[in-house]
């Protein structure tokens, strides 16, 4: 790794800022429009091995310190989805964000979408039953999981964790033991929002997960920490609003961060945080692999 560009073990970036799973990431189509936006990779929105509609509305609310939802997985099931990675193919590297109940699930998506360059394996989603962190807080699982991904594919792995957990480094070590390539840290935190005239929760789903900036400090306790355990690459993730954001999970320990909410309102955040990295780096006089982990050395 040299300059601003990233090896995250064996995938390629080059610039170390990705699209989150869930923003931007449903066609072939929006998913280029990102990589034109200067993205080092774009991550789908994650897939699954059957159809589903998810949640009837409202799945998502904004707070006055985030976005909170609970979409339910919805997706067209893999075998629908594989002609948008092939379209948005090209540009950067496409990582398909994928889910399943079991180890077995986990493979026919994997197999499913053999076009994609990477693997996200959603095992931290904190809303949806029966999957994501529902599954992804058994370390011997995530390890069986991550196991039979890597037995299953010849392309890097990522496992994407929840911080709705006691300790994420167990679940971290886990994810290495089964041949992981890499994490990514933190998906969104368990929340709910209640009207306070009808008394009633407002999501459909009741709770949902909490991103936005209020979870910055979520996410590089749990980069810093796993960044401390693990011997591969942690991917940072969660409330990333500029460059001095990014540049805080990075200097806990992220070799590349993604983003997600921010690209709600302002779409050339991902260029403006590709900059502002690079110009960090450059005043002082650096590496993109000089700063990573910096804070575990001063």
């Amino acid at each position: 790794m040299t300059g601003r560009t990233v090896d995250l073990n064996g995938l390629e970036l080059k610039n170390p800022v990705i699209l989150a799973s869930g923003i931007l990431g449903t066609t072939g189509a929006s998913l280029r429009r990102i990589a034109s936006c200067g993205a080092g990779a774009v991550v789908t929105k994650s897939v699954g091995v059957k159809k589903s509609k998810g949640y009837p509305g409202p799945v998502i609310v904004e707070t006055d310190c985030g976005f909170l939802n609970a979409v339910g997985l919805s997706n067209p099931s893999y075998k629908e989805f594989a002609s948008e990675i092939y379209a948005a193919k090209g540009e950067v590297p496409v990582i398909a964000s994928i889910f399943g109940k079991d180890a077995g699930e986990f493979v026919e998506v994997a197999e499913g979408l053999s076009c994609a360059d990477a693997f996200e394996l959603n095992l931290s989603c904190p809303h949806a039953k029966g999957f994501g962190a529902e599954i992804g807080n058994d370390p011997k699982l995530v390890e069986k999981i991550v196991s039979s991904i890597k037995d299953a594919v010849s392309v890097p792995v990522w496992a994407k964790l929840t911080p709705n957990i006691t300790d994420i480094t167990e679940i971290g070590v886990a994810a290495q033991s089964g041949g992981a390539d890499a994490v990514v840290a933190i998906n969104t935190v368990r929340g709910m929002v209640i009207d306070v005239n009808s008394g009633s929760p407002i999501l459909s789903n009741r709770f949902g997960g909490l991103s936005g900036p209020c979870i910055r400090p979520i996410a590089v306790k749990c980069i810093y920490d796993l960044y401390e355990s693990l011997d591969i690459p942690v991917i940072g993730v969660g409330g990333v609003s500029g460059a001095e954001a990014a540049l805080e999970l990075i200097l806990a320990g992220a070799s590349a961060v993604q983003i997600g909410s921010a690209l709600n309102d302002n779409i050339e955040i991902i260029r403006e945080v590709r900059d502002g990295i690079s110009k960090f780096i450059e005043s002082k006089d650096v590496s993109l692999e000089d700063i990573i982990g910096l804070s575990h050395e001063v």
